[in-house]
């Protein structure tokens, strides 16, 4: 069965040589040649400012870029997130550009009884990290704290469900993008 799939490109870095686009791309082809509808998303190119006030996050974002995000992600079936490990955890620009998205309930709506309800259920996501680290040593020693706080604490809260998460370690070995490109691409084949 055909999915609706938003592939996000959170690197800040918006040029398309890196690593995290050509994964993109690969996932967006994967997923075309299987039928599914694909929708980009490239953070490093995308313009809003930060949320800086409490007052700020509960009204509606006007950014035109911000306003198309949430609309592709309200569309989506299943989102993927590809990124750069930045000092252990997301880069500064996921973080904003989530919340930017999440502003006026948009992610999680107040309820009577305190406890936030998720608005973005029916969706999956796929979360998948490079990094220069082993990916096993980021997982085991580090406990992947900083992917697994965005994937239960954004992702998951938000009513996202499963989210299923890829970790790629040893960038700096360019023979290992090749291999990488081949498993995102079939990745998207699966829609996964």
């Amino acid at each position: 069965m055909p999915k609706r799939i938003l592939v996000i490109n959170a690197n800040p870095d918006a040029d398309p040589a890196r690593l995290t686009a050509a994964l993109a791309d690969a996932y967006r082809e994967g997923a075309e040649s299987s039928g599914h509808a694909v929708r980009m998303l490239s953070l490093g190119a995308l313009s809003f400012p930060l949320v800086r006030t409490a007052r700020e996050f509960m009204t509606p974002p006007t950014e035109p870029d911000i306003v198309a995000a949430r609309q592709s992600i309200l569309w989506a079936e299943h989102i993927v997130f590809i990124f750069p490990l930045w000092l252990g955890s997301v880069p500064a620009l996921l973080k904003g550009f989530m919340e930017q998205v999440s502003r006026a309930q948009f992610a999680l709506k107040e309820s009577p009884r305190g406890f936030p309800a998720g608005q973005l259920k029916g969706r999956s996501a796929h979360v998948v990290v490079t990094m220069g680290m082993p990916a096993l040593f980021y997982r085991l020693y580090f406990g992947a704290h900083g992917v697994s706080g965005f994937a239960r604490s954004i992702l998951s809260f938000s009513g996202i469900r499963p989210v299923r998460r890829t970790y790629l370690g040893g960038v700096a070995f360019p023979e290992k993008a090749k291999a990488w490109i081949a498993q995102m691409r079939a990745a998207g084949r699966r829609a996964t």
